[in-house]
């Protein structure tokens, strides 16, 4: 089950940041879906799954986007096997602590890509170091949001079938 979760959130995160991607930059907000499922799925589920979600997912986007096939696979990976391995070596449940990771796993993702395009050629991306500090700022927050609204989703269920449950004894009755 879990395995299937995480193939679908790729799945999802993908198809999302392929059609918003220019919508979303044309705005000015810069935004790693992909990445932030990556470190979602590790701070669940640990460092083996991270490395696995990062894999498989930074090898798709990098076919879709073209360029160079495996940089940000492996760029993923590695954070996704980071990321992993401070949620089981620390207690990572409070939003302050999940936005620190997703802020510093996109920080390490965006260093390693253009660091790795540095080696492979000298002539580089332009890196406009804010606009990555704000791309991880992003990604931050809408990966604590996300784990707000997977967490919060069974509650508010909950509390909606109980309610509906006590209006129809009231009016049953």
């Amino acid at each position: 089950m879990r395995l299937a979760a995480a193939a679908l959130a790729v799945f999802v995160a993908l198809a999302l940041q392929t059609t918003l991607a220019f919508t979303l930059s044309a705005r000015g907000v810069a935004l790693d879906l992909v990445l932030v499922v990556v470190i979602f799925v590790a701070l669940v589920n640990g460092p083996t799954a991270g490395l696995l979600t990062g894999s498989v997912a930074g090898l798709a986007q990098d076919a879709l986007a073209g360029g160079i096939v495996g940089v940000g696979g492996l760029a993923k990976s590695l954070v996704g096997f980071l990321s992993g391995v401070l949620g089981t070596q620390f207690i990572v449940t409070g939003a302050a602590h999940r936005f620190v990771v997703f802020f510093f796993g996109a920080l390490l993702h965006a260093g390693v890509f253009l660091g790795l395009y540095q080696v492979i050629d000298p002539r580089g991306l332009g890196v406009a170091w804010r606009a990555v500090a704000l791309q991880a700022a992003v990604n931050a927050a809408v990966g604590v949001g996300a784990f707000i609204l997977v967490e919060r989703t069974p509650e508010w269920y909950q509390r909606r079938k109980l309610s509906r449950l006590s209006l129809r004894s009231r009016g049953g009755g």
